[in-house]
């Protein structure tokens, strides 16, 4: 009879997000991934198979969470225009550190480091992003019929344009770009919708 686990899986999943996230896959090593959910090399193996089923697991959860943090910031009833907004003001908090540590963005640090040679890595990511555009593309359409959004732009591509500023927001504040420097970015996002 197998011995039942002593540990808290869900746990040890967010865990293990925590040393990706501030590490990235490639250089988080399974002794970090030990140190940091406090199991032993067998127990990880045993639980999750592979450093890299233990990472899609991880990258599950993260992009559970910011949909979820999307979904309910769509939901807000406010304009579509503050709805952008918000979530642009929530991106330039989590990159000045308020939120996210100065670690970017889970989902983008995994495009720049994974996406081009792990194909599941990428379907993964896709699927994310096909539920966020769809999602802002909803949000964006709601604008136009409230008459806030100019209804002869394509809300679908101005949801790629609010995603792809997202992405952009966060890769530049990974090079250095100061706060002034990303506050302007969203600004003139803000000014295209």
């Amino acid at each position: 009879m197998a011995r039942p686990r002593k540990f808290d899986e869900e746990r040890a999943v967010d865990a293990a997000l925590e040393a990706f996230w501030t590490a990235g896959y490639e250089a988080t090593s399974t002794q970090d991934l030990c140190e940091a959910t406090g199991l032993g090399r067998s127990s990880i193996y045993n639980t999750f198979h592979s450093k890299r089923d233990l990472f899609l697991r991880t990258l599950a959860l993260y992009m559970r969470r910011k949909s979820d943090q999307l979904a309910a910031l769509l939901e807000e009833d406010v304009p579509a225009r503050e709805k952008v907004r918000a979530l642009l003001d929530n991106v330039l908090a989590e990159e000045a550190g308020e939120d996210g540590g100065g670690r970017g963005c889970l989902y983008v640090n995994t495009a720049v480091e994974l996406a081009s040679r792990d194909p599941e890595v990428a379907h993964e990511l896709e699927r994310d992003y096909v539920r966020r555009h769809d999602a802002l593309a909803a949000a964006l359409k709601a604008g136009q019929r409230a008459g806030e959004i100019d209804p002869a732009k394509d809300a679908s591509a101005l949801a790629h344009f609010v995603t792809a500023t997202v992405g952009g927001i966060r890769v530049a504040a990974r090079a250095g770009a100061g706060e002034a420097a990303l506050r302007a970015i969203a600004r003139t996002a803000l000014d295209a919708i």
